[in-house]
């Protein structure tokens, strides 16, 4: 395991639509972050194992293998991830998903399809970082 580059903290974006992932990367990348991809719920889950740095974690609702939801039942089951903060990502008309998210111990929502800038801002606020640090050319971008 490779040392966090100075005052970066690691975000965890679990999604099996790589282009979103990509995305999301670039944006929250560019503050003070260093992101990991995982392509469905059993590699976040992994990733989440192999690396107790992870200060939050994305993840998207409908993934294979292991859903958004499955993935935070294990998280908020185990005493070391119990309470990382973790942001669910939702399509519009999930409203039944998103009681069951919150049930769950989900720390905050977002819908697609939403603004890679209100993401960097959600997450930044969740983990202290000043929102100031948001800028760049794609923040404009809608992922769905």
């Amino acid at each position: 395991m490779t040392a966090d580059p100075p005052g970066k903290q690691r975000i965890l974006v679990a999604d099996d639509e790589p282009h979103i992932g990509r995305i999301i990367q670039m944006k929250l990348e560019q503050g003070p972050f260093e992101v990991i991809l995982a392509e469905d719920g059993e590699a976040a889950l992994d990733a989440i194992e192999r690396d107790p740095d992870i200060a939050l974690v994305v993840l998207d609702l409908m993934m294979p293998k292991l859903s958004g939801l499955d993935v935070l039942a294990r998280l908020r089951a185990t005493d070391k991830t119990k309470s990382l903060p973790t942001v669910i990502l939702t399509a519009a008309g999930e409203e039944d998903q998103e009681r069951n998210a919150m049930r769950l111990g989900a720390t905050e929502f977002l819908t697609k399809p939403f603004s890679p800038k209100k993401l960097y801002t959600m997450v930044a606020q969740l983990l202290g970082v000043p929102v100031a640090a948001a800028t760049g050319e794609h923040s404009s971008l809608d992922l769905g």
